[in-house]
């Protein structure tokens, strides 16, 4: 179970504060997928990030009592001094997860062969996309955060993300931003709208989307 607790999340733009989260509530079950609706810039990216610790709020109390990855994909915590390898390994004892099995485990998955053991900063933005998305499936979470689960490489490399995301959801719990529906219907089994700063859990996708239909229109 994940709870948010009366969570607020302000940004500075040249106009002045921008409130993308305005003091929400809600809790997100254990054993469920979740699906989070929202158009962009309604603050989903955010709202992963806080839930995945990458960034804190300004207000409120974040609850995990679950293991929870980082954004599924997410390559800012890559550090581009590091070699793929060494990214690996940091990240494995940072998680407490067996240092063998990551390193092996990113390596075969992203498939980017030299370029393992050079700086991150020599990687092209598909590279690092791989890498990412290897290191996020190497280590075993029981909810797994997900930002749209881009695809990245060729469609075998596409096909094997999304084989072993699937895998990966059978046994763990997956919170997923999206602004597209289908993509939501296809993944999770109860969502939720953010919209204006506030958000909203539905116990059915269905009802979700209405909201959501309803909201953009």
């Amino acid at each position: 179970m994940i709870t948010l607790d009366r969570i607020h999340k302000s940004y500075r733009k040249k106009s002045g504060w921008h409130d993308v989260l305005r003091n929400i509530s809600v809790t997100f079950p254990k054993g469920r997928s979740v699906g989070i609706l929202g158009r962009n810039g309604a603050g989903k990216s955010t709202l992963l990030r806080l839930i995945g610790g990458v960034e804190q709020p300004d207000k409120g109390r974040i609850s995990r009592e679950m293991k929870v990855s980082w954004p599924v994909g997410f390559t800012g915590g890559i550090h581009g001094d590091l070699t793929g390898r060494e990214n690996a390994r940091f990240v494995a004892r940072i998680y407490g997860a067996d240092l063998r099995h990551v390193v092996q485990f990113t390596e075969s998955f992203a498939e980017i062969g030299d370029y393992f053991d050079m700086p991150i900063q020599t990687y092209s933005t598909g590279m690092r996309a791989r890498l990412s998305f290897g290191l996020s499936m190497a280590c075993e979470f029981e909810c797994y955060l997900v930002d749209e689960l881009t695809a990245v490489g060729d469609y075998v490399f596409q096909k094997k993300c999304k084989e072993i995301f699937n895998e990966r959801r059978e046994r763990a719990s997956v919170i997923m931003v999206s602004h597209n529906v289908n993509t939501i219907k296809q993944y999770c089994d109860m969502a939720a709208v953010l919209s204006d700063g506030h958000i909203e859990l539905f116990e059915t996708v269905e009802a979700a989307a209405a909201a959501y239909s309803g909201n953009v229109h």
